[in-house]
């Protein structure tokens, strides 16, 4: 028989249930050019974030090469604009992985995707940028470190923050001690939503919902769950919401100074929230968290809206204009960072940008000018992903101690959570079959 990708799609659904999934086979099966000088990008997923794929038009040293997505009209859309030919456009990602001339992928599936899509491109031999936030829990999290480590791909972690300059001119005035001995930070991004309408309506004929839905529970389809253009963002089946989609942002500021200080994440948190948990839009919409470090400095994470009424920070009416934003307090003054640019307490704080000191972050000007360069290299890009991990944890750490009502605690020895066995549990979420396979 003929190999054509209709058999192919065929034969590897059967060897998801027999001898593993997903099937990889060489791209020589259909027929594949050889691969050009430049990085040859495949985008996984072109709605939502996908959308920011076109920068890789930008970037000489890149070209997208294919495109994936389960809806076809968003598929066509953007291929369209990127100019990807119609055999170059796949509804099925494993079709995408297959092909041996692709170098790298571009991640931008709904969450409960990411760290599954990853591993699966890592073992198909592609480097990955994925978006944020990084996995569904803990346990996805720490099982990411395979694609390094084990199958050796360069990861990026889709948080761009870092490659604008002046975030990262306002760390390193705290890294080199401007503002003295870090005591406080403060954090703060964009709540969640809760509603959502479920009812329940046939599935469009140009969408593969069987494939959407990949390890997640399988839902009746509405609208709201799967064309609303963030609903999945805040479905419980597919994500914690905001506390992770959208803190992943001003916490990878925190972390790129902790992981310079050797910090790690805190130890400890209390955290309570907002959950409607009859609605379809399940996860926190509210959330305040206090966390404390080993060495006693003090982390308050928060909704911009919680942020702004509470008023935690005695300096958050110079900062409001700030809608996501990580402020470092110490003993001499303090900076805060947002991409609307960084603040200081003082003048002669903020002039030291210029000439900050020894202490210096990567330069990146460009996320994915930087993600290219590092496939290139084979160095590590500037949103490396052992600190896409433990931020990441931060955020799990508020949704679990709002689930179960508790104060949590961190073991990073263990690298486990420990003082009670529900929230312990809670590191976990089943994923369905044979998708479950891809974490393997």
């Amino acid at each position: 028989m003929r190999t054509t990708r209709k058999n192919f799609l065929k034969s590897s659904a059967l060897l998801g249930t027999a001898a593993g999934f997903p099937a990889i086979v060489p791209s020589t099966v259909f027929g594949e050019q050889a691969p050009s000088n430049k990085v040859n990008i495949g985008v996984i997923a072109c709605g939502g974030r996908g959308n920011s794929c076109g920068e890789y038009l930008y970037v000489p040293k890149a070209q997208i090469v294919a495109a994936c997505d389960p809806k076809k009209g968003m598929l066509d859309a953007r291929s369209n604009v990127w100019k990807v030919a119609q055999k170059d456009r796949y509804s099925d990602y494993r079709e995408l992985l297959a092909r041996e001339d692709i170098d790298a992928v571009n991640i931008a599936t709904p969450d409960h995707w990411h760290v599954p899509m990853a591993m699966a491109a890592a073992k198909a031999g592609k480097d990955v940028l994925c978006e944020k936030p990084l996995g569904i829990s803990i346990e996805q999290n720490l099982a990411a470190r395979r694609i390094e480590k084990e199958y050796g791909r360069v990861f990026q972690y889709g948080t761009q923050q870092r490659s604008m300059q002046a975030l990262r001119m306002g760390v390193e005035i705290v890294l080199n001690g401007h503002i003295g001995d870090v005591k406080e930070i403060y954090v703060w991004a964009p709540g969640g939503q809760h509603g959502g309408d479920p009812t329940e309506a046939p599935v469009p004929k140009d969408f593969d919902y069987e494939l959407w839905t990949g390890p997640a529970p399988v839902r009746p389809y509405s609208k709201d769950r799967c064309m609303n253009k963030r609903g999945s963002w805040h479905i419980y089946d597919y994500s914690i919401g905001f506390l992770g989609g959208w803190g992943a942002h001003p916490l990878d500021q925190l972390q790129w100074w902790a992981d310079e200080e050797d910090l790690g994440i805190p130890f400890e948190y209390k955290t309570t929230g907002s959950i409607n948990y009859n609605d379809l839009f399940n996860t926190a919409y509210h959330w305040d968290m206090e966390a404390r470090y080993k060495d006693g400095t003090q982390l308050f994470f928060m909704d911009t809206d919680t942020a702004k009424r509470v008023k935690k920070n005695p300096d958050m009416d110079q900062l409001a204009q700030f809608y996501n934003c990580t402020q470092f307090v110490g003993t001499k003054g303090w900076v805060a960072v947002a991409r609307e640019g960084f603040k200081a307490s003082a003048e002669a704080i903020r002039r030291t940008a210029k000439n900050p000191g020894p202490r210096r972050l990567p330069v990146s000007k460009d996320h994915k000018g930087n993600f290219v360069d590092c496939v290139l290299s084979r160095e590590t890009p500037v949103s490396s992903l052992d600190s896409a991990i433990r931020s990441d944890i931060i955020s799990h750490m508020g949704d679990i101690g709002i689930r179960t009502g508790e104060i949590v605690q961190w073991d990073a020895e263990k690298e486990t959570v420990i003082g009670s066995d529900a929230a312990r549990k809670m590191m976990h979420r089943e994923m369905r079959a044979p998708y479950d396979r891809l974490m393997i």
